[in-house]
């Protein structure tokens, strides 16, 4: 029987919690999940690439069906080098519904055999957002709820490097 992988493709800056259930469906649905920190030339994360990934390896460390890399490029290639069609969404609201929906026919054009699989988040995580933990951050706020347990330490260590 032909093992089933998926890719969860994002910015991750940082991961939250909200990640973190994401990529807890996929294992329910696939063997093995790979989670790619995309870079965007065109956008300034808070979080430099190692950091993300750092932080992305620390949060699955142990989790073997778990893969973590970085990705340059439009995400019908990344589907392509890691030989899936299976294309994994996080889906907070109908915003990003819509949102994502549009990437998708745009994937289709170009990767014809695409399955584009939406999770949607729990009631009570849909304001959890990458840009609510830096804006809290940013601003000196509490963020501890919206961050995995197993990457506080790590990304306090990060903060502290940049004098935050």
């Amino acid at each position: 029987m032909e093992k089933k992988k998926c890719v969860f493709a994002g910015t991750f800056d940082p991961p939250t919690t909200g990640h973190e259930k994401v990529v807890e469906g996929c294992q329910k649905l696939f063997d093995e999940v790979v989670v790619a920190v995309m870079i965007n030339p065109d956008k300034t994360p808070y979080f430099s690439e190692d950091e993300r990934v750092l932080l992305l390896k620390t949060l699955f460390s142990g989790e073997k069906r778990v893969k973590i890399r970085t990705f340059s490029g439009v995400v019908v290639d990344l589907l392509e080098e890691e030989n899936t069609p299976f294309y994994v969404r996080g889906i907070r609201n109908t915003v990003d519904f819509e949102y994502e929906n549009a990437n998708f026919f745009a994937n289709k054009k170009l990767k014809k055999d695409i399955v584009t699989v939406y999770l949607p988040a729990e009631q009570q995580d849909l304001h959890i957002s990458s840009s609510l933990v830096k804006n809290s951050i940013k601003f000196k706020k509490d963020y501890s709820e919206y961050i995995p347990e197993k990457i506080k330490e790590k990304l306090q260590k990060i903060l502290e490097s940049k004098n935050v």
